[in-house]
């Protein structure tokens, strides 16, 4: 896609982000970022197609906001008409800075994860997915709802639906999951998925909205939320209704 590219990768709790309003093919950070990208246990990226608002840097994803000393991180991929009028999805005190759907929900996230983080500095895990699990539920009768959130602790991934080109029609899957278990021996760069691994034996996950290799990956059921850390699966949680 030519709308726009972003990758964060984490730093603790920290985040180093890089966004450009441009097709990623054509940029030299992207090729720059392919061998002199910094080592993280966790990245989240996002290439846009734009649905909603102009093609400028404050529309790219994924977007960041503060809370509780932690840098959180958020990426949608589908369209959400409605929003804005929803009587559930209530903004509050985080305001967008951009124009698109995807930047409005995180705000409607981080608003109600405030309240969490206020009566814990470290809210639980189960606290935290049953928060995601109601969110990703009203954001569901919206329009298609696969995001990516980390709160610098935890990635937690919302599979529902996405556009196929192959069916032309909306329907799951809309993400795909691959665990690997990567030993020194293991051949690096991948550079069919994108990524290396250093350092001894090692857990990686890869989450993506398309399978992007030819090995067994796992399609998320509509409506899944996955909870990850340091590349294993914690826990997941697939409602009855969707």
């Amino acid at each position: 896609m030519h709308d726009g590219w972003g990758v964060a990768f984490y730093q603790g709790e920290d985040v180093a982000l890089f966004r450009e309003p441009l097709a990623a093919s054509g940029s030299a950070l992207v090729r720059y970022l392919e061998t002199q990208g910094p080592s993280t246990n966790l990245a989240i990226s996002h290439i846009r197609h734009a649905t909603r608002g102009t093609v400028q840097f404050a529309n790219t994803q994924p977007f960041i906001r503060e809370l509780g000393g932690h840098t959180h991180v958020f990426a949608h991929n589908g369209d959400l008409p409605g929003i804005e009028q929803s009587g559930v999805l209530t903004i509050g005190t985080y305001l967008p800075v951009g124009q698109t759907d995807s930047e409005r929900a995180f705000c409607i996230l981080m608003a109600r994860m405030h309240a969490l983080w206020e009566e814990a500095a470290s809210p639980s895990l189960e606290a935290r997915m049953l928060l995601l699990a109601e969110f990703a539920a009203d954001l569901r009768i919206l329009g298609p709802a696969n995001f990516l959130y980390a709160d610098g602790d935890a990635l937690f991934a919302h599979g529902h639906r996405r556009l196929h080109r192959a069916s032309a029609r909306t329907e799951p899957p809309g993400l795909w999951v691959l665990q690997r278990y990567c030993a020194p021996a293991d051949p690096a760069p991948d550079r069919e998925a994108g990524i290396s691994i250093s350092q001894g034996d090692r857990a990686a996950l890869l989450i993506a909205s398309v399978p992007l290799t030819d090995e067994d990956w796992r399609p998320l059921s509509e409506g899944e939320l996955m909870v990850v850390r340091d590349g294993e699966v914690l826990a997941a949680y697939v409602p009855t209704v969707v």
